[in-house]
Formats: structure tokens, C-alpha cells, sequence
């Protein structure tokens, strides 16, 4: 008889993962403890990026279910974000002092349209959403068209822009459930790992939607980018 795995970060590996698996020694750990022996789990040679897989009790074909937020990492995510602004000329140059990669209107929505992205993540005044119908496909299928529910449609993008490259993220749900995201870089060591865990889950905790009842989150694993991952006491 089957089973149904309810890790949604175990995935099929060689040996040197059995090797770090075998150092997880207890069923769930507490942040703390989980934060300490990440470094330990991660098999890369390069730097690796603390994941985080949440499990929600929810029903995603239920609009009341939906979880979806945003939250200011104290310590960044350790990433470089590549910001582009959608705004007027007057806020051009306050934009890129921000630290916007690409900031423009007309020009830079054709740019897009003849095939040139070169950034991680776009914010828009609201005035300037009209015009990038012309480009919303293209956007929409790379995961990069500005929304007010994640807000990077905003006033006050100069701000927005400052945020996004502090690291400032969004969390949300896929289609069974689950937030899958980054808190850090394995070399931030166990403090800020833990720090950032803790900002990111108070944010989900917050966002509760009205439609969940009885348990809210079911489970919380962590793991290095490559590596076994932990299930986490909250």
C-alpha cells in the first residue's frame, strides 16, 4: 500500500543527500535548533539560499481561502533584486536613486514589448496601469506584472522601490496550498536566519483569511537549496 508524501520539499537524491540526511535526527526542531544545523544540511559549494515551504489549510479553489502578503525581511533576502518602475518622467530620476534598474513609461513598455527584460520585479503608479495592457501577457506570464494585492502598485513606488531592494518579499500560495519562498542566505548564520523566519511567519500568521477555520498552518519545513529539508516547530 502507498503512502502520500507530506514533505512538499522531499524530492529523489544520491548519497551525498542521504549523508546530510541522516544529521536530521528528530521528527521536528525547534527555529532555533532548525536554524543552527541548516548549514550542516546544505551539499552546494556556493553560498545557498535558506528556503521555506509553509502548508496551508486551505481550499484554493475558494477566493476566501487565498493567502497572499508581503513582508519586510529585517535582514534582506542576501539576493540582488532588479527593480523597473513604471512611472511618469517626473519621478524618473527619483526612481533610479531609489535604486530602479529601468524606470520610464512609453519607452520602456516598448522596450519590453520587443523582447528586452532585464529585471526581477516591476512596481507602477496606478495612472500608468492602463498602458501596460499592451505589454500584460508578456509580464503576466513571467510573474512580473505590478499588483496592488503585492504592492508594487503604489503612490509612493520611490518607497515601494527602497523596500523591494531591503527585501521585501511576497508570499503566496500555489495551487496545493503552499508557500514556497526564501528567508536569507545560509551564510547569514542562525540569528538573522531566525530573525527573518520569524518576520516572514508572523506576516502569514497575520494574513489569516476569514474563510480558514480550525488549523491554520499544518506544517512548516525548511532547507538549503540543495539539501534535505526539516520540519519546524512554530
Amino acid at each position: 500500500m502507498s503512502t502520500k508524501n507530506t514533505n512538499p520539499v522531499a524530492r529523489k537524491h544520491g548519497k551525498k543527500y542521504a549523508d546530510k540526511k541522516a544529521l536530521v535526527t528528530k521528527p521536528i526542531y525547534p527555529v532555533a535548533e532548525a536554524m543552527e544545523l541548516l548549514p550542516q544540511l546544505s551539499a552546494s559549494t556556493f553560498d545557498g539560499t535558506a528556503e521555506v515551504h509553509i502548508r496551508i489549510n486551505a481550499d484554493t479553489t475558494q477566493a476566501d481561502q487565498l493567502v497572499r502578503t508581503t513582508v519586510n525581511l529585517p535582514h534582506g533576502t542576501g539576493k540582488t533584486v532588479r527593480v523597473a518602475a513604471f512611472v511618469p518622467d517626473d519621478l524618473i530620476d527619483d526612481a533610479k536613486k531609489a535604486g530602479a534598474v529601468r524606470a520610464g513609461n512609453e519607452d520602456l513598455i516598448k522596450e519590453i514589448a520587443d523582447g528586452t527584460i532585464d529585471f526581477d520585479i516591476a512596481v507602477a503608479v496606478p495612472r500608468l496601469m492602463k498602458d501596460l495592457g499592451k505589454i500584460a501577457k508578456t509580464l503576466g506570464q513571467k510573474g512580473l506584472m505590478p499588483s496592488p494585492k503585492s504592492g508594487t502598485v503604489t503612490e509612493k513606488v520611490v518607497e515601494a522601490i527602497e523596500e523591494l531592494k531591503k527585501g521585501r518579499i511576497e508570499c503566496r500560495m500555489d495551487k496545493q496550498g503552499i508557500i514556497h519562498t526564501v528567508f536569507g542566505k545560509i551564510s547569514f548564520g542562525s540569528r538573522k536566519l531566525e530573525e527573518n523566519l520569524n518576520a516572514l511567519t508572523q506576516a502569514i500568521q497575520d494574513a489569516r483569511p476569514s474563510g480558514i477555520k480550525g488549523e491554520y498552518i499544518l506544517s512548516v519545513y525548511v532547507s538549503p537549496t540543495m539539501g534535505p529539508g526539516v520540519k519546524v516547530q512554530l
